[in-house]
């Protein structure tokens, strides 16, 4: 009999924002400030636009005694007085519960997409209005809405799943998963055991879960969503489906929302009054997928899922019947492999970027080493030459019984375009620039990116070598750039002094400097321990602040200079401020790079 499992993630993208960390929980406002806003409590009732405190103060006289209102609970102070805040519906959250929301845009308004437990509690539900959420609450927390970001988590939560709990294993919606636990459960001790198992594991990382089990999955579904569940889990007994979904509301067929609409208009409340009805009737009035539903919850119809399927890491293997011992034995049988490979990421559409090689010496102890590669390839030649070079770094003990390659990281490599004629053919890099990293180290190779910014030292950035170019530019400043070829004073970004090519790490104080204020450059200075005597100069090119990054930069000034001394080194040298004013600098002086 067939058995699935639905796991359903009430709260999943709260929680992917608890785990972030980006929800902070409420301050604990006290005893008896909750038990003043818990029903049943002293001073609560629905729609009171007070709490009284049981420590409240008689008023001058004699009347009855004032009602404080619990600052924190959406109370505003308006002057010196606190308004009370709207009424809430429903009773208000415990003391250390977050009210956060997300939102998320459908046409000209913001509505609600997902609701925190304590939000839900208050009333508050998904495509709500967000100004009508405020209205109601005005200290409720919002939060964007990252649709993409929980589609994906949850689709490696699916694989996740699909690898350890059950081999058909599919998405259900963007709040759970379906689980064909046929022939698996008994692995887990039972199903009671499995569902335990699963709901356990989830609370200890973070995400609320309820599971129900049935024979189909739309049964499995309705139940774990609108049916009893004790400590998150319902089991419905084979055979019994039927009985379990006839007091449940038709929303949990998961039909179309205006038939349900329809029906609940026609007073039809339960499962169990559809179920009752000839099916034809219903499937002129309502449409044949409504029907189709019915019968995928009732196991009358099956209902197939689309499962997520692991992707499996691609490696081959040669085994020995006699050790290897010799680099000249180890290079003939990776001859042998590096094709293999190649045929298997090419039938996978994929190249690599790391391959690793684990040569599985007699005595336990296994040989690995690991190329990476600039590019995504199945050039077996290449590949041959990176890891025979290395071949050297394997020590072979009494041994080897056994080689694989593994391909750690692959990215999708597709048919690549060719230039037909000589002159369009481009030299490729990549060789070259993986011979260099799996030789000296990839992190040791970059390559310099210009950057946006005044600021010398924020002008360029290190990226991977064979990163393609960065486009920061809109297409406006891309023509402002076409118009600086015949007018270079009009780019902001243009710097008409020269540079150094390469600058100091950080700049450096330089000591007994004599210059003029405000605008001469230095006469004589000062640096690491050596006197240089300025004989020609050029300057000053001023500098601002970036204003947008730190406070501390509004009124920031450099003046830079190009200085030659009498032994005929160029330097390039600042002065921090701009002499006049002294909130644009303290006129220390820095050296920044040299030329040549």
């Amino acid at each position: 009999m067939k058995r699935v499992a639905s796991l359903y993630l009430p709260d999943w993208s709260i929680d992917r924002l608890r785990r972030a960390g980006r929800i902070v929980a409420r301050p604990d406002l006290g005893t008896a400030a909750v038990a003043a806003l818990t029903p049943g409590g002293d001073g609560w009732r629905p729609g009171a636009r007070w709490a009284k405190s049981s420590h409240s103060s008689p008023v001058r006289g004699g009347g009855p005694p004032a009602k404080p209102v619990v600052e924190g609970l959406g109370a505003r102070r308006t002057g010196n007085a606190l308004q009370a805040p709207p009424p809430l519906r429903g009773p208000p959250p415990r003391s250390g519960e977050e009210l956060v929301v997300t939102t998320c845009r459908e046409g000209s308004k913001v509505v609600i997409a997902a609701v925190s437990p304590a939000a839900r509690a208050i009333g508050l539900a998904p495509g709500m209005a967000v100004t009508q959420a405020r209205a109601q609450v005005p200290d409720i927390v919002l939060e964007p809405a990252d649709a993409a970001g929980d589609h994906a988590e949850l689709a490696r939560l699916a694989l996740t799943a699909a690898r350890r709990w059950s081999p058909l294993t599919a998405l259900s919606g963007d709040d759970g998963l379906f689980l064909d636990i046929t022939g698996t459960a008994h692995l887990f001790g039972g199903e009671a055991r499995m569902a335990r198992r699963i709901v356990r594991l989830l609370a200890r990382i973070g995400f609320t879960a309820r599971i129900a089990i049935a024979d189909s999955a739309g049964a499995a579904w309705a139940l774990a969503r609108f049916g009893r569940a004790e400590d998150g889990i319902a089991i419905c007994p084979t055979g019994t489906q039927e009985a379990a979904l006839t007091a449940l509301p038709i929303a949990a067929l998961r039909a179309e929302p205006a038939a349900i609409e329809l029906l609940r208009r026609l007073g039809i409340e339960r499962i169990g009054q559809l179920v009752a009805m000839p099916r034809a009737p219903l499937a002129r009035r309502f449409g044949a997928a409504l029907v189709a539903r019915l019968d995928q919850a009732l196991g009358v119809r099956d209902e197939p899922l689309d499962p997520v399927i692991p992707v499996e890491a691609i490696a081959v293997v040669q085994r020995f019947a006699e050790p290897i011992a010799t680099a000249e034995a180890i290079e003939h049988w990776l001859g042998m492999l590096i094709p293999r490979l190649v045929t298997a990421l090419a039938e996978a559409g994929l190249g690599a970027r790391v391959v690793e090689l684990v040569a599985d010496r007699i005595d336990g102890v296994p040989q690995r080493v690991r190329i990476g590669l600039a590019r995504p390839s199945r050039d077996g030649a290449h590949l041959l030459r990176l890891i025979v070079r290395r071949i050297e770094e394997i020590a072979p003990g009494f041994g080897i019984d056994a080689l694989a390659l593994h391909v750690r990281r692959a990215d999708p490599l597709g048919a690549q375009p060719f230039a037909e004629r000589l002159e369009e053919r481009t030299t490729d890099l990549a060789p070259l620039v993986d011979a260099l990293a799996n030789r000296i180290g990839d992190h040791r190779l970059w390559r310099s990116r210009p950057v946006e910014s005044d600021v010398p030292e924020r002008a360029v950035a290190a990226v991977a070598p064979l990163d393609p170019p960065v486009q920061d530019m809109t297409k406006r400043k891309v023509d402002d750039v076409r118009q600086l070829d015949r007018s270079p004073e009009l780019h902001p970004w243009h710097h008409r002094w020269p540079r150094p090519v390469r600058l100091l790490r950080r700049p450096e104080q330089l000591d007994h400097v004599i210059a003029e204020l405000p605008d001469q450059p230095p006469r004589r200075f000062s640096w690491r321990g050596e006197m240089h005597r300025v004989v020609r100069a050029d300057g000053p090119e001023r500098v601002q602040g970036e204003w947008w990054r730190r406070a501390a930069e509004r009124h920031g000034v450099r003046d830079y200079f190009q200085v030659e001394d009498e032994a005929g080194q160029r330097f390039w040298l600042f002065r921090r401020g701009d002499g006049e004013r002294g909130e644009t600098g303290d006129l220390a002086w820095f050296m920044h790079g040299a030329f040549g």
